[in-house]
């Protein structure tokens, strides 16, 4: 794991260096503070104004040379920090880039999103803390204990000997939270999933009347974290109280005994122990204690970092099934699309096959439709063809090459895939266009457009192509933004163009526009058209009809009528009522 997050540090290594470095030189100069005062407080008593000049500038020197280390080695890792957690959610994000479909599915948005944002901020959180306190607590622990035996060994050994209780205490509070925190973050997960299922789906919520209901999930939800959390925060509420007591114990027997060394020697420092010593040591043993207190601190932060760093990993390390095909090949000959006795389950535990021995031959520009009801996995099978999933058995072909011979963005550029849950992102019409073709021209951009019957209500805005486009396409209607997201997909000029009921919100007429200028625009690409209309596949060159993930149809919309199977049933239960 710890290899693996090191590599997001990167161009920070040098502030990530620099932080110890300068903390090094703070624990210097504060240990040595308690030196100078018991100096300072000894010349004091013996009226040394020469003295108490000397030692007052040096411990002044000494004050603002430790704030000068103390404020870089901040400033350091700070830097240090933030630009580990940048460059973490950069190269997580990267590398979900890269996930396919059943990858996103391993983890769900929900969890992905959590990992991105709550667990990189617990690992920036305990990163930070670390490359300070990592150095600061043992150097302070052990230049603390050094400086007291110098002065009395006899007394810096009550410190010496409170240590491993306290250590013991903070180690069994940490691994009792641990625990907590692990269950704490997989709640996280299901209370981001409950918040994305409602804001994606807040129509249905509205349109059911089911908001109650909703929010008292939610608050269930919301109250399991929050038990967990209140476990977890009351053993470390412990901490504190814990400190104090050790430390109270330990100033006291100091007190005790340095106070009858020194009144029996008579505050002389040769043989024993002086009123300056004393209060520097009791300013050690607080360096001491304090060390230990931060120590603390760090193993909660590494504790809630530990089970956050794990997920983060899980992502980092994650091999995606689909391989890039980096040295792949980089050419798409035609449309040529062929499906070899092809099978698919969506995972491994499946018992069932979505596809099953699937075959069919479809030549560069001809139209298929493929029609049959739901569940009847249309979807799946024409996702196979970009590799948006890869076969279980058999092999698809494009342009004669199987498709796992191709590099993944090259054939993606050639099969243009419009699905059916469309997506628009923020930006105007212009920006959204582009993602098909990002140097494309105005004048493709409306040919385009015009040949997805998008122009007509795009000339109507005020703004026209550069009316801009809420997140998700809120400002648009349904029929529009699938209008928008077909012209997006034919500025690409594909080789293969899938439409997986992607014409279902705009009426007969634009759908049967919009298949005419496909044939008057991209004649020699192939195109698939997925639908629930069967006037949408009736003039298509060939029509298959699914069911249960089996072939169990193929012909011309005259073909199929004449067999009186599920496409004729289906062909007479939408057209009766036009023809009565």
């Amino acid at each position: 794991m710890i290899k693996t997050l090191t590599k997001s540090i990167r161009e920070y290594k040098k502030h990530a260096i620099l932080t110890p470095i300068f903390m090094c030189g703070e624990v210097s100069m504060e240990t040595m503070i308690p030196f100078i005062m018991a100096l300072l407080i000894d010349s004091l008593q013996s009226q040394n104004t020469k003295d108490l000049l000397m030692y007052g500038g040096i411990l002044i020197c000494i004050a603002f040379l430790s704030l000068f280390f103390g404020c870089m080695s901040a400033r350091q890792a700070a830097d240090a920090s933030c630009g580990f957690a940048k460059n973490l959610r950069h190269d997580m994000f990267h590398k979900v880039m890269n996930f396919s479909f059943s990858d996103v599915d391993t983890f769900s948005t929900s969890s992905l999103v959590t990992r991105m944002t709550t667990d990189v901020t617990n690992l920036q959180n305990a990163f930070g803390m670390m490359i300070r306190m990592a150095v600061r607590v043992p150097l302070m622990f052990l230049f603390s204990i050094i400086m007291g035996c110098r002065i009395n060994w006899k007394l810096t050994m009550i410190f010496i000997v409170i240590v491993p209780f306290l250590a013991f205490s903070i180690l069994m509070i940490s691994r009792k939270v641990r625990g907590i925190f692990k269950r704490i973050f997989k709640k996280y997960d299901a209370l981001n999933n409950s918040v994305q299922e409602n804001v994606s789906a807040i129509r249905v919520v509205k349109g059911f009347v089911r908001e109650d209901y909703e929010i008292e999930k939610f608050k269930a939800r919301s109250e399991e974290v929050r038990n967990d959390f209140t476990v977890a925060e009351k053993w470390l509420a412990a901490f504190n109280p814990l400190m104090t007591f050790f430390m109270d114990v330990a100033m006291i027997l100091l007190m005790y005994f340095g106070a009858k060394i020194i009144i029996s020697t008579g505050n002389n420092p040769v043989p024993e122990l002086t009123t300056g010593q004393l209060s520097s040591l009791t300013g050690y043993g607080i360096q001491i204690l304090s060390a230990l207190m931060m120590l603390g601190m760090v193993f909660v932060m590494i504790t809630m970092a530990g089970e956050a760093g794990n997920r983060v990993c899980e992502v980092l390390e994650y091999e995606p099934t689909l391989d890039v095909n980096p040295d792949g090949v980089t050419e798409v000959l035609n449309g040529d699309v062929k499906f070899d006795h092809v099978s698919f389950k969506y995972s491994e535990g499946a018992k069932k096959n979505a596809l099953e021995d699937i075959n069919l031959d479809v030549k560069s520009g001809e139209t298929i439709g493929i029609i049959g009801g739901t569940g009847s996995s249309k979807s799946t099978l024409i996702q196979l063809i970009s590799r948006l999933y890869d076969v279980t058995e058999g092999a698809v072909y494009v342009g004669g090459k199987d498709v796992r011979e191709y590099n993944l963005k090259a054939l993606r550029d050639q099969v243009a895939v419009v699905l059916q849950k469309n997506i628009l992102f923020a930006g105007t019409i212009n920006e959204n266009m582009r993602w098909g073709k990002k140097d494309a021209t105005q004048e493709e951009i409306i040919a385009a457009c015009k040949a997805a019957c998008a122009d007509e209500f795009i000339s109507g805005f005020p703004d026209k192509y550069e009316t801009f486009i809420e997140q998700g396409g809120t400002n648009v209607s349904g029929g529009q933004k699938q209008r928008l997201c077909i012209a997006r997909a034919l500025l690409k000029n594909p080789k293969v163009l899938i439409l997986d009921d992607s014409t279902s919100a705009v009426d007969t007429r634009t759908d049967a526009l919009i298949r005419k200028s496909f044939k008057e625009m991209i004649p020699g690409t192939t195109k698939f058209i997925i639908a629930q209309r069967v006037s949408s596949v009736e003039d298509a060159d060939k029509i298959i009809v699914l069911d249960g993930g089996r072939i169990v149809e193929a012909g011309t919309s005259e073909e199929l009528i004449a067999k009186k199977g599920i496409y004729a049933e289906i062909y007479e239960t939408q057209t009766k009522g036009k023809e009565a």
